[in-house]
């Protein structure tokens, strides 16, 4: 009788198994993904309700629908972090038996966040258990002096099985749990090692079934791969609740949170944050600090809005074009999309009928932030003519407007709110889409000059 096969291949992506490999995933058709990794008999485990919000279920009860009606929605289900820009990205607080994953490059400030965030959780009367599987007791000691005092009812643990995780969750019954990192955890059932395909899908399952049975809040960290995307089968991230990345340059010292999926809210929100000395402290008004140090009377600068969810956020473009020294001129962007200003640089050629085939262009956003709104396809352009005629735009200026392929300066979303936020910070002077300036009508404290096209908008600055 042939023995069973100590080894499978699962997909990186979606985590398909096989018992061989294969060139195409037939789950998610995605090429060359199937890994090898060892496998062991699985034992039964108890099944474990995830709908009732109770202490895990219970062996061989039977499972009761609910109707919509008798299901109750209490303010109480959500936790605030003691964060409002944490807050808001995860759509109000946190959610009582929500599983949220965390990625980001190593060194961003994860662990210091989550930490930061376990404080404020234990002060306001929570109790929080923290779980690492990537440093020691002391370290973490270390690290929760230089963020400050902590109080209130905070544990820490130091364990890499989930076996003795569960079991410690269950004596504890924690409000919140922090998973420092799920790459590091592991089920002694499965015989692959920590941080493979098979680990982290079971690690997950577990974690998924406490949150949801016993209505703990549970976060997780994830390692990143060099791509940016969390390490692991893709279906790591279809299993949590909300998924959070960290991004940010280690060497600036502003870290920007982003939802990209959130069942509990929207994923257009995000968190602006700055790492100081006693870890990260939130960023209230981003774009009074973007703003901060802009060159005076400098040209290729202009000041654009971009609109992050609900949030208008003023940021400085910049342009710098030079004669080129080679046959082919060179384009660089930095912080938006190197095609996107490549494209915007043949309306400005075709429809404008501005030579730039022998100037090298080179596009900047400030502030170490990436934006890819549409919203700043005319900010990119004024900046560009700018730079060219060597004519500073005037500091008080803001621009903002989608351009088209046929120069046209086409209407953006909330355009009100950019106006808005323009005149609190103390600009005079709004280049936008004519359309949305008929919308809106006259607005008192700041001129508003409408463009239907880019030649409108380029009369408009010289004006």
């Amino acid at each position: 009788m042939a023995k069973a096969k100590a080894t499978a291949f699962f997909c990186k992506e979606c985590g398909y198994e096989s018992a061989k490999w294969l060139g195409q995933c037939p789950g998610c058709k995605e090429w060359n993904t199937f890994v090898e990794e060892l496998v062991g008999k699985k034992e039964p485990v108890s099944k474990r309700g995830i709908g009732s919000g109770g202490d895990g279920g219970i062996l061989g009860a039977k499972a009761k629908p609910s109707r919509l009606s008798d299901i109750h929605l209490d303010e109480q289900d959500r936790m605030k972090t003691g964060y409002e820009e944490l807050d808001r990205v995860l759509g109000g607080g946190v959610v009582k038996g929500s599983l949220v994953l965390v990625g980001g490059d190593p060194g961003i400030g994860k662990s210091t966040l989550l930490l930061q965030v376990c404080r404020n959780l234990a002060a306001s009367g929570q109790k929080v258990l923290y779980i690492s599987g990537e440093e020691s007791l002391k370290q973490i000691k270390l690290r929760a002096n230089r963020i400050g005092e902590i109080t209130g009812d905070l544990l820490f643990l130091c364990e890499t099985s989930l076996e003795l995780i569960e079991g410690v969750i269950r004596e504890e019954k924690p409000d919140v749990v922090i998973i420092d990192s799920i790459q590091t955890m592991f089920r002694e059932e499965v015989s692959s090692a920590p941080g493979s395909v098979s680990q982290v899908r079971e690690s997950t399952n577990i974690l998924l079934q406490i949150a949801k049975g016993s209505g703990i809040a549970v976060f997780i960290v994830g390692h990143v791969t060099k791509e940016g995307v969390v390490a692991g089968p893709r279906v790591l991230e279809h299993m949590v609740d909300t998924v959070l990345y960290f991004e940010g340059e280690r060497s600036a010292s502003y870290r920007i949170i982003r939802g990209v999926k959130n069942r509990f809210g929207s994923t257009n929100e995000i968190g602006v944050f700055e790492m100081v000395e006693s870890g990260l402290s939130e960023v209230a008004n981003p774009s009074e600090y973007m703003l901060s140090g802009r060159p005076e009377e400098a040209s290729g600068a202009v000041v654009a809005c971009s609109m992050e969810g609900t949030r208008p956020m003023l940021l400085e473009v910049q342009a710098l074009i030079t004669p080129t020294a080679f046959g082919m001129p060179r384009r660089t962007a930095a912080g938006t999309d190197y095609n996107r200003v490549n494209l915007l640089m043949a309306v400005l050629e075709k429809r404008c009928h501005y030579d730039l085939s022998h100037f090298d262009a080179y596009v900047n956003i400030t502030g170490g932030l990436r934006m890819n709104e549409p919203a700043l396809d005319l900010a990119i352009l004024m900046a560009i003519v700018s730079s060219m005629k060597d004519r500073a735009v005037d500091s008080k200026t803001i621009i903002f407007g989608e351009v088209g392929l046929s120069g046209e300066v086409r209407a953006v979303s909330m355009a009100q709110q950019r106006v808005n936020e323009a005149k609190k910070l103390g600009f005079k002077t709004c280049i936008l889409p004519e359309i949305c300036m008929e919308k809106m009508g006259p607005v008192p404290g700041i001129r508003l000059v409408g463009a239907r096209n880019v030649r409108d908008a380029i009369i408009g600055l010289s004006d």
